[in-house]
């Protein structure tokens, strides 16, 4: 008797899934993609595993997913959730430090504020401020320049003692003109046994308000004339 003819057998190489079916591992490489461009969804676990099940149901029976691959599939999932996760983790944990930082650095707005390397805001009030002095000095001088890098002020105030060296500038120059409102910067210099040195300078600075880098994330601080500083380059804090 004939033996009935039942073609040829089918096999994983002719063997393919629905056009709209994605295997687990298209769709893992899709959802590493998204989290890395940033638009992953909440949803990218649940929709694996529905995917991963309709693959199941719809593999070839006669050449069914070994054990190897479907330890690896699970593998794959485990570490897409933890990556989700992460991803989740790192966001939240950049709000809440933004958030920590805003909050910190509102409390700012309304008092005067330590600025460093000789920065100085002149809006109509003295510009208040101290030099740094390491040892006692035979004589120490300091000079306030403009925004454009002119002298404007120069003071002599001799020997002075190891500590700090309080000033005030009434924001006019040599001839007693006072100046606009702006930027300056401050620069002292102290002598000692002949030798010159460059001490640090702090001036005080009125904060007005607060923003955040848009490219940077750095916190600025706002005075008065609208120029702005980084909360990082803050030294000391004033009552007012």
């Amino acid at each position: 008797m004939a033996t009935p003819s039942t073609g040829p057998a089918a096999t994983t190489s002719n063997y393919s899934l629905p056009s709209n079916i994605k295997t687990t591992t298209q769709y893992k490489q899709e959802q590493e993609n998204a989290i890395i461009n940033g638009k992953g969804d909440e949803m990218g676990q649940t929709a694996f595993l529905t995917l991963f099940t309709t693959q199941l149901k719809n593999q070839n029976p006669l050449d069914p997913m070994d054990n190897t691959a479907f330890v690896s599939q699970l593998a794959q999932f485990s570490q897409l959730e933890a990556t989700t996760k992460m991803s989740g983790n790192m966001e939240s944990l950049v709000k809440s430090l933004s958030t920590s930082q805003i909050s910190g650095a509102s409390a700012l707005i309304g008092k005067t504020v330590g600025v460093t390397d000789g920065k100085a805001v002149y809006d109509g009030t003295a510009v208040n401020g101290f030099v740094s002095l390491p040892t006692d000095v035979d004589s120490l001088t300091l000079k306030v320049y403009n925004s454009s890098g002119q002298l404007v002020r120069t003071g002599q105030v001799g020997a002075q003692k190891k500590g700090e060296f309080a000033f005030s500038w009434d924001g006019k120059d040599d001839k007693g003109t006072l100046q606009t409102n702006g930027a300056y910067r401050v620069e002292a210099t102290a002598t000692r046994f002949g030798a010159n040195s460059k001490p640090p300078i702090t001036t005080m600075a009125y904060v007005r308000s607060i923003n955040t880098d848009q490219v940077t994330g750095d916190m600025k601080l706002e005075f008065n004339d609208g120029s702005q500083l980084s909360v990082t380059e803050i030294k000391r804090i004033g009552n007012e």
